[in-house]
């Protein structure tokens, strides 16, 4: 079995039959005996940063859908070469989420922080102790790795077909089932 760590992917089955997690690429932020959470990557939403907050930024950024958990909180994933913005918890490579928001936005304000190596979520995928194992063992996710470049880049609603593409064999197959095959 492959090991769970912080900054694995996560690929929901095509036959998952949960419409939250429906074709989801999550990223594993922190996964210990208490349980894991993380964000979908994929699933972009129609509100801004500013439609959001009550403080309007110089800046405005699409918001993505990080799970069903806590929807009422804004988070934030981060590309960056080491730990410039204060608090960030480094994921792997030069990837880290959260940290000062008010730092973030200056950074972000001075050009110090690409608006690009910024994604904003409101909520988060979180799973209880032994609970993302026991989905593992009932084959609802595929555990992959992908770098920063492939999170950030291209475009996020095709990403789950893409990845899994770019895995190959029977994971290529995969990537092009049909959401509902009855309609075929």
């Amino acid at each position: 079995m492959i090991l769970l760590t912080k900054g694995k992917i996560l690929i929901s089955e095509p036959f998952l039959g949960d419409a939250t997690f429906e074709r989801s690429v999550v990223l594993l932020c922190e996964h210990n005996d208490s349980g894991a959470f993380g964000f979908m990557l994929n699933k972009s939403t129609s509100l801004t940063i500013n439609s959001v907050l009550e403080e309007k930024l110089s800046f405005e950024k699409k918001l993505f859908l990080g799970g069903p958990v806590a929807q009422d909180s804004l988070f934030f994933l981060l590309r960056q070469e080491s730990a410039v913005l204060k608090d960030s918890v480094h994921i792997k490579d030069d990837l880290y989420w959260g940290g000062d928001f008010d730092h973030l936005k200056f950074l972000i304000q001075e050009g110090e922080l690409k608006l690009d190596n910024c994604r904003f979520f409101l909520g988060y995928s979180g799973w209880g102790e032994d609970q993302l194992e026991h989905e593992l063992e009932s084959h609802s996710w595929i555990i992959t790795d992908i770098n920063s470049e492939e999170m950030f880049g291209n475009n996020a609603e095709t990403m789950w077909q893409r990845v899994l593409r770019n895995m190959g064999g029977d994971y290529k197959a995969l990537s092009n089932y049909p959401i509902d095959p009855r309609l075929n």
